[in-house]
């Protein structure tokens, strides 16, 4: 069954839209309907994304990253330590499907790790990462 097209998008165009923040706004009309008989246009479709909304994602947290040669993860052993790019107390960064869309610090909730966000990166900046 084909989706009906989104706002004059077809669903290749969808995952970009959502990565530049393009969704936030409503989209523009293609071009206008021609008049029907009676000088009345037709009502523009209704816009839903309900359909997109239990499409899993890959949601990572990167706290840093380090580059090592074999032989260095081969030495590697219980109680090793990595150094790594960030120094302590610089925000994490949370990256949807490789993109950073936020930054955020540490916490523990019920003994489990979390995040709490401090920075939600901004539609603007979002495009520019896709340049």
């Amino acid at each position: 069954m084909n989706e009906p097209a989104l706002g004059g998008m077809d669903m290749g165009d969808l995952g970009g839209a959502l990565a530049g923040g393009a969704m936030d706004a409503p989209a523009a009309p293609a071009a206008a309907a021609p008049a029907a008989s009676g000088g009345r246009q037709a009502a523009p479709p209704v816009q839903s994304l309900d359909f997109i909304l239990d499409i899993p994602l890959k949601v990572t947290v990167e706290l840093g990253r380090a580059k090592m040669a074999i032989r260095e993860v081969l030495q590697l052993a219980q109680g090793s330590v990595i150094e790594l790019s960030k120094f302590a107390g610089e925000p994490l960064e949370v990256l949807v499907n490789d993109k950073l869309i936020a930054r955020g610090e540490v916490v523990v909730v019920n003994e489990k790790f979390g995040i709490r966000l401090t920075d939600i990166i901004s539609p603007v900046e979002r495009i520019e990462q896709l340049k």
